[in-house]
């Protein structure tokens, strides 16, 4: 058991060292992925279920320039994936009104590694202030 926890801390320990480019990488892999999931399990296909997978691709094209340290494409990412933790909310909701668990899962993945970019990407910024002070 000792073990299992020791194993969980140096996780959580690599998952908070973890650079914004790479946590922006996976947010972006999860909402193309759990969005295209989420569209082709739905019976109506409704066009609107493809707004993560759109802002996911974007984020994908961007992350170069992410991991060049820009500035403005820096902060394009992180306006896009504060609005996609905004966006979720009621996709969240609607799942929750429905009983549908596998919905439920998919869009609270989406908004946790959502949240887990947006926190490690103003990490970087305060990193990045401190370093030029």
């Amino acid at each position: 058991m000792g073990y299992f926890f020791i194993k969980v801390y140096y996780l959580c320990k690599n998952l908070r060292q973890m650079k914004a480019h790479t946590v922006s990488l996976i947010n972006s892999l999860f909402l193309v992925s759990m969005g295209l999931w989420g569209y082709f399990e739905s019976d109506s296909r409704p066009i609107t279920a493809l707004i993560p997978v759109i802002v996911g691709v974007i984020l994908l094209i961007i992350n170069r320039g992410v991991k060049k340290e820009n500035k403005i494409i820096a902060h394009i990412a992180v306006l896009l994936t504060l609005l996609i933790i905004i966006g979720l909310v009621r996709p969240f909701l609607g799942t929750l009104e429905r009983g549908n668990i596998t919905g439920m899962i998919r869009v609270s993945v989406m908004v946790l590694t959502s949240l887990w970019a947006m926190i490690t990407f103003i990490q970087s910024f305060i990193s990045a202030r401190k370093n030029k002070i």
